[in-house]
């Protein structure tokens, strides 16, 4: 599976830690940011861009709280981000909702706390069949 991975200057250390984290698990990393992006909105977008163009599977994106890259790059349309800070929320957001990307908030979590979110995101396929709905709900409204 290809990971394409982004950040501001303010997740940039826990995106580097990620992507060591990914490559040590035999993932395909696609780094977007050798150097933090100027701004979470540039580091979002690029990941988005990358999902939504075939250029990687699936996204993460990294700033100081997460909800700024998720508002981000949901702003794109057919991109489903979801700002992730427990477990849960990463696995469910996947299965039930889709998500091509989550975002990570580096001064929420902490890197053994997103290696679990990152692990949860990754190690479930979207379910379909009645969460389907929802998507098709989302994406007629954007």
């Amino acid at each position: 599976m290809k990971i394409a991975l982004a950040s501001d200057k303010g997740g940039f250390d826990l995106k580097e830690y990620i992507k060591n984290y990914l490559t040590g698990k035999d993932y395909e990393v696609v780094d977007l940011t050798e150097e933090p992006a100027a701004d979470f909105v540039d580091s979002s977008v690029a990941v988005a861009h990358a999902v939504l163009e075939g250029k990687a599977d699936r996204g993460i994106m990294f700033d100081e709280f997460g909800a700024g890259s998720a508002m981000a790059s949901n702003k794109i349309h057919g991109m489903v981000t979801a700002n992730v800070a427990e477990e849960n929320t990463s696995h469910m957001t996947t299965e039930h909702n889709g998500a091509k990307a989550i975002a990570i908030g580096a001064g929420i979590v902490g890197p053994k706390k997103a290696e679990s979110l990152v692990d949860e995101y990754l190690g479930v396929n979207y379910a379909g069949g009645r969460h389907q709905i929802r998507l098709d709900m989302l994406e007629k409204l954007s």
